[in-house]
C-alpha cells in the first residue's frame, strides 16, 4: 500500500486480452468470420502464458488479470490515482495490412468500452497500426476526443527508425492533440532484435532492447523531429535506465564533430533529450545503491525525466516495494505524481 501522502499515476499498466473473442464485437462481419473460419484464438501467444508461471506473479495471476482484478491491485493495494494503460498485443507482428487496422481499431475499441469506461481512474494509449501511417493518423484522430487516451503507442523495434520522415504525419497529429508517444520495449520481429543477426535465447533478445531504444533516440534527435514538432513528448516505457547517461555523452560528443551533417539540430543532443524525452522506472537496471543511483540522476541533468510505474502484471518487484531502492525519497513525489502530470496533460483534464 502507499503511505507516502500523495496518490501516484502509475505510467505503465498492460491489459490482459483474454482471446479473440472480447474482440469480436468491435469488428466487422468479414472479420468476425475470418475469426471463427481460420481459427484465429489470439494474435499474442506470448503474453503471461500459464505454463510460464514467471511471466506474471503468482499474486498477480490469482488475483486476477481482468478489469476488475487490475483495478483492485494498482488502485487499491497501492493508492494510485490514475494508471496508464499500454495495451501489448500481437497486432504489429501481422503482416496483412488490412487485418492489423481492423485489429487495431477493435483493441482500442475494446480498451475504451471494457476499461476506461467502467473505470474512470484508468488512461490509456492509442495503440498503432505502424504497418499503415495513414491508418495511424486515423486512429489518433477517432479517438483523440476521448480524453482519457493519453498518449500513442509503438514498438521499440519495428520496422524503420521512428525519425524517418514516413513517420511524421503520426507525431503531427499527435503533437496536434497533445498526445505523448510511448515507445515500448517490444518488436514487429520483421528485423533481428540484434545488428548481428537472429539470437537463440531471451536474455539476449532482453538484453537488447535497450539498444533498439538508444537507435531509436538517435534517429528522433538526428532527423529533427523536435524541431519540426516542438511540442511533441516522448516517454520510453520498459527501456531501463542506467544505460541513457553513457548515450547521451556518446551522441552529444559525435555530434559536436559533424554537426554540419545534421544543421536544424542547433543545440546539445542532451538539451534535446532532456526536454522531449521521459523513461518508466521499472524495469530499473541498476543495483540498490543509492550513491549510483543519485550519480545516474545526476549525470542525466535532470530530475524531471523518471516516471512511475509498476508495470503491472510483471514481476518487477517483491511485495509492495513499488519504488525500486536506492531512488532517494526526496524523488519519490516527483517521479511518482509530479513528473507524470506534466508529461501527461489530458491526465490534469
Amino acid at each position: 500500500m502507499n503511505g507516502a501522502g500523495f496518490k501516484p499515476i502509475d505510467c505503465d499498466v498492460h491489459p490482459f486480452v483474454p482471446s479473440t473473442k472480447v474482440l469480436m464485437p468491435w469488428l466487422d462481419a468479414n472479420w468476425q468470420e475470418q475469426v471463427v473460419d481460420r481459427g484465429i484464438a489470439s494474435l499474442d501467444p506470448i503474453s503471461y502464458p500459464p505454463n510460464s508461471p514467471l511471466t506474471v506473479r503468482s499474486d498477480f495471476r490469482k488475483e486476477g488479470l481482468d478489469q476488475a482484478g487490475t483495478s483492485r491491485q494498482i488502485f487499491e493495494r497501492w493508492g494510485a490515482e490514475r494508471a496508464i494503460l499500454n495495451c501489448i498485443y500481437g497486432v504489429q507482428l501481422v503482416h496483412n495490412t488490412d487485418m492489423a487496422i481492423a485489429f487495431t481499431r477493435a483493441l482500442n475499441q475494446w480498451i475504451a468500452a471494457e476499461w476506461l469506461a467502467k473505470d474512470k481512474r484508468f488512461a490509456a494509449s492509442i495503440v498503432l497500426p505502424l504497418q499503415d501511417i495513414e491508418a495511424c493518423v486515423d486512429e489518433i484522430e477517432f479517438f483523440a476526443a476521448n480524453r482519457q487516451f493519453v498518449q500513442v503507442l509503438v514498438l521499440a523495434n519495428g520496422d524503420a527508425p521512428l525519425g524517418k520522415r514516413q513517420f511524421w504525419p503520426i507525431w503531427r497529429a499527435a503533437e496536434k492533440h497533445g498526445l505523448p508517444v510511448g515507445i515500448h520495449a517490444g518488436s514487429s520481429y520483421r528485423h533481428p532484435v540484434t545488428s548481428l543477426g537472429w539470437t537463440h535465447y531471451y536474455v539476449e533478445d532482453y538484453a537488447a532492447q535497450a539498444l533498439g531504444f538508444q537507435a531509436q533516440l538517435a534517429s528522433l534527435v538526428t532527423e529533427g523531429v523536435f524541431v519540426k514538432f516542438p511540442g511533441l513528448k516522448v516517454v520510453l516505457l520498459e527501456s531501463g535506465v542506467t544505460w541513457l547517461p553513457g548515450f547521451i555523452w556518446r551522441l552529444s560528443k559525435f555530434w559536436r564533430g559533424v554537426r554540419r551533417e545534421i544543421p536544424w539540430v542547433d543545440r546539445p543532443p542532451g538539451d534535446i533529450i532532456r526536454d522531449h524525452v521521459r523513461m518508466s522506472i521499472q524495469p530499473f537496471d541498476g543495483p540498490d545503491d543509492g550513491a549510483f543511483i543519485d550519480k545516474v540522476i545526476d549525470q542525466i541533468q535532470s530530475d524531471d525525466f523518471l516516471l512511475y510505474a509498476s508495470d503491472y502484471p510483471h514481476w518487477q518487484f517483491e511485495g509492495d516495494e513499488i519504488m525500486p531502492k536506492g531512488i532517494p525519497a526526496s524523488l519519490h513525489r516527483k517521479i511518482m505524481r509530479d513528473n507524470p502530470l506534466a508529461t501527461y496533460s489530458r491526465l490534469g483534464g
